[in-house]
């Protein structure tokens, strides 16, 4: 499974505009609901609610990757977003946001959520992807970014 394989036009958004930390995770969430039904949208929420009230996921540099496991979901799914304003998201450099990966996926799936997390966080601690994340202007290119850097840093990939 690749990073880019869990993103569509859909649940990317590169000008998200959020007023705060909860405003920013309910409109990624969101992004996610032409994907799943209401009530696995509700766990999903819950899961990474959840997680976060255990551990900030802002993980520094500008960026946060808030993540789950929800009980029923058939997949992994996916959300990626620019912010228009850096948001404050009690990050582990105290700086604020800028961008912002979502992960959730089935309770069963303890061995591939990790490693999608793992793929994600190893791909954003490139400075130089990071910027050029920051100068997509739609979401076409920023899947096509993460494709390119996917296929550059860990080769061919599987479906």
């Amino acid at each position: 499974m690749t990073i880019v394989s869990l993103l569509n036009k859909e649940t990317v958004n590169p000008k998200l505009k959020a007023s705060d930390k909860d405003d920013l995770l309910d409109q990624l969430i969101n992004l996610l609901s032409k994907k799943v039904d209401d009530e696995e949208l509700q766990r999903i929420r819950d899961a990474v609610l959840q997680r976060e009230s255990i551990m900030s996921t802002g993980v520094g540099k500008g960026l946060a990757i808030p993540h789950g496991k929800a009980r029923g979901l058939a997949h992994s799914y996916a959300a990626f977003a620019l912010l228009d304003e850096p948001v404050e998201y009690n990050a582990i450099d105290n700086q604020p946001v800028k961008m912002v990966f979502l992960l959730v996926g089935p309770e069963s799936e303890n061995s591939l959520h990790i490693k999608m997390l793992s793929r994600i966080s190893r791909l954003m601690n490139n400075e130089d992807f990071r910027k050029q994340l920051q100068e997509c202007e739609s979401a076409e290119q920023i899947m096509n970014t993460f494709k390119v850097e996917e296929e550059r840093y860990f080769g061919v990939q599987e479906g």
